[in-house]
This record gives C-alpha cells, sequence and structure tokens, in this order.
C-alpha cells in the first residue's frame, strides 16, 4: 500500500506543503496518510478534500486536492496572530502562581480556522486511510487516530499543540500535546499498518540551524529552540531507523519502498515574526525539493 508520511515542523509545514504539491502532481496516489503535528493538520486537509472530491464527483484527484491545501496556506496563514494569541503577562503570571497555567500563547485562532474549513461528513467518509498522532502527557504514550474517531479533531488540536507555547487538550479526562514529543516522523505506524511504498515529508533537515543572535532571554525564542534541537534529532531518529528497516526487509524479501524528501539545509521561520512572503517563500522551497525528488528518481528508472 501507498503512504504519505508527514512528519511535524510547526509554520515550516509549509515547506511540507509545497513537496506534497510536487508529489500528488506527479502521480503518487496514497491510500494511506500519517500526521504528526503540522504534519497531523496537513493530512487531516486531504483527506477532508479527497472525502469532499468523492461525494461530490464520484472520483479522487489528489493534484486537485494538494492545490487546495496550498491554498488554505497562502490565504489564512500570513501572520502569527493567524495561529495563535499571545496572553497577557499579567494573566500569564496569575495562571502560572494558581498553577493553572495554559500556554503562553492560545491557539483559538488555529482551532476556529481549522473546524472552518473542515468537514466531518468528508472526514468520515474520506476513501483513504488516515491516522493523526498525539502524546498521553500522564502515560508518556503517543496514540494515533483516525476520522471515525469521535474525538479525531480534538486529535489534531492536540497533535499541533506545542508543549509549553501552547496548551494541552483534554480527551475523555486525559490530556494530549503534540505527537513529536514521541515521534516526529509517524513512518513506524504507516509500516506496522501495512505500508510498502512510502513518501516521507519532513521538515527538518539532517542539520540543525545555527541562529546567529539567539536571544536565550525570550522565553518563546528559548522554548522554540529547545524544540528545534529535540525536534531535529527525533526526525533524524525516526528517519534513520526506517530505511534501516526497509533495507533490511528488501534483504529479507520484501518488496518496500522508501523515499525521503526533506529539506537540503535547515529552514528558518521566527514564529514570532512571519509573514505571507515567508510561507511563500518556503512553500517554493518545499515544491522545488519535491520536483527534484521527483526528477532524480526518474532519471534512475530510465
Amino acid at each position: 500500500m501507498k503512504a504519505l508520511v508527514l512528519g511535524g515542523g510547526s509554520m515550516k509545514g509549509a515547506f511540507q506543503v509545497g513537496v506534497i504539491q510536487a508529489v500528488l502532481e506527479n502521480g503518487f496516489e496514497p491510500e494511506m496518510i500519517y500526521g504528526i503535528s503540522v504534519g497531523a493538520l496537513n493530512a487531516t486537509f486531504l483527506a477532508n478534500d479527497a472525502g469532499r472530491q468523492t461525494e461530490e464527483t464520484g472520483e479522487l484527484k489528489w493534484p486537485v486536492a494538494s492545490r487546495r491545501l496550498l491554498e488554505f496556506w497562502i490565504k489564512n496563514i500570513t501572520q502569527p496572530q493567524d495561529i495563535s494569541m499571545l496572553r497577557s503577562r499579567v494573566m500569564l503570571g496569575v495562571s502560572t502562581l494558581m498553577s493553572r497555567f495554559d500556554g503562553i500563547v492560545d491557539p483559538l485562532p488555529l482551532h476556529m480556522l481549522i473546524r472552518k474549513h473542515l468537514n466531518e461528513n468528508h472526514l468520515t467518509k474520506t476513501p483513504v486511510k488516515v491516522k493523526v498522532g498525539a502524546v498521553n502527557i500522564a502515560s508518556g504514550e503517543i496514540k494515533y487516530v483516525g476520522p471515525k474517531d469521535p474525538h479525531y479533531i480534538e486529535y489534531v488540536f492536540a497533535s499541533s499543540s506545542i508543549p509549553m507555547l501552547m496548551p494541552a487538550v483534554e480527551i475523555d479526562e486525559q490530556l494530549y500535546l503534540d505527537g513529536g514529543i514521541r515521534e516526529v516522523a509517524p513512518i513506524r505506524q504507516a509500516i506496522e499498518d501495512g505500508a510498502t511504498e512510502i513518501v516521507l515529508i519532513a521538515c527538518h533537515s539532517p542539520l540543525l540551524y545555527q541562529p546567529e543572535d539567539l536571544n536565550t532571554q525570550n522565553l518563546i525564542t528559548l522554548i522554540e529552540r529547545v524544540r528545534d534541537i529535540t525536534v531535529n534529532q527525533i526526525a533524524n531518529s525516526n528517519i534513520v531507523w526506517a530505511e534501516s528497516y526497509i533495507d533490511r526487509s528488501i534483504l529479507r524479501g520484501k518488496a518496500m519502498k522508501l523515499t525521503v524528501i526533506r529539506p537540503a539545509a535547515p529552514l528558518f521561520l521566527d514564529l514570532q515574526h512571519f509573514n505571507s512572503a515567508d510561507i511563500s517563500r518556503l512553500i517554493i522551497e518545499g515544491y522545488r525539493a519535491g520536483t527534484e525528488s521527483v526528477l532524480k528518481k526518474e532519471k534512475i528508472s530510465e
């Protein structure tokens, strides 16, 4: 089965959107889509449009779904305020002192965007298998769910909730956060579910971005930096494991294929100060990387 695996990366997910466009318009037709963090958002929007197309026309055109995802990003994600609102220092201080800390930023704008552009009927009837992952804070375990789960949207919220910056999401009296705490690239789950031809799109390069003037006294900047270091390492580990697993499977005679598409150099996007031009820049970089990967694959097969 063909699987599209979408890793985490916060607003660097714009790069992922560009790669998705290149890959899907060049003929890759996923039967399964897995997502973590921003990858969970992108996976859900693709599944939603797949369900919409199937219901309205009876056929599914993946390039159309990827274009609609791209348009969503360009039209709706143009500044930090489209994603979250910074809580007042007074309220943040009071909440922390009263042991009611609920994140430095409020992700309500993002949650409203997601609900506005998703249709529960399209999601539950999507013809593609979809799973997103979030981490149970109490047990530390990662949980993957599909659109038929009654709390699916809440799991998407949780998967994209950045630890410390955003609040945990309560689901069935349990608190969940970003799936990237455990797995940045959910390829293990895809393989366990039977994927044999996998396109993995990661938002992090093998190397780590090194800022010139890192202000560690800015709490948000510090949290983002610590997260970048951690996520980069987890992503690299996930990919190394997957490549090793695929190689062993092929040696045992099982036909499997893995294509990993990720930035050649570290991406940079200031979570506190970005604009539509920054988002477009990352989308273009992603489209270029995806196109180069497709062309390289075609050249090898000739």
